[in-house]
């Protein structure tokens, strides 16, 4: 699998993995713009709120990339994650719409 490649198919999640292009992986991860998957940086998350289930400011800049018009997060098996208001603030100021549906 090419890490470049923009066409990520998710085929199947289950709790604590997910498996992306026939690859799994056991971590939270995200895919970049390019098609990178990279591991979620949830500790920038839990320093702030003691959970990764908030994402915080710090996080929210982190995974933004200029020029996204669009995010889409998974919130977990049991769809527990959820944005802080600073996150809200930050993507609405961004122009970039955020989707949050259960993993």
């Amino acid at each position: 699998m090419k890490n470049s490649d923009p066409d990520k198919i998710i085929e199947r999640t289950s709790f604590g993995e997910i498996v992306v292009n026939g690859e799994k992986y056991e971590k939270d991860i995200y895919i970049n713009i390019f098609g990178k998957i990279r591991k979620r940086k949830k500790k920038l998350s839990k320093k702030k709120y003691g959970t990764s289930h908030i994402i915080s400011l710090e996080e929210a800049e982190y995974v933004y990339e200029k020029g996204l018009e669009e995010l889409i997060i998974g919130t977990g098996q049991e769809g527990l994650v959820t944005l802080s208001p600073e996150a809200k603030s930050f993507f609405s100021d961004m122009g970039c719409n955020v989707i949050m549906s259960p993993t």
